[in-house]
């Protein structure tokens, strides 16, 4: 699992993603969402703008995991 470090209070789910590499693009999020591959702390994300904070575990089915940790 790998870990991104954020600066503020919260990230937006599809950015998140972005930053770790897991997609290219926010449609790439929706796509993912849409099929019930992405999940935030062991639950099915439904909402590309879901906000994930800092000790927030987001998954990606069959493409990876990241821990969102605060930097600073």
């Amino acid at each position: 699992m790998q870990e991104v470090g954020i600066q503020t209070e919260y990230i937006k789910l599809q950015q998140i993603l972005k930053l770790a590499g897991i997609i290219g693009q926010g449609s790439d999020a929706r796509a993912l969402i849409a099929e019930g591959l992405v999940y935030v702390n062991g639950n099915q994300a439904l909402e590309r703008g879901k906000k994930i904070r800092p000790n927030d575990v987001v998954e990606v089915k069959g493409l990876g995991s990241v821990k969102v940790v605060m930097e600073g």
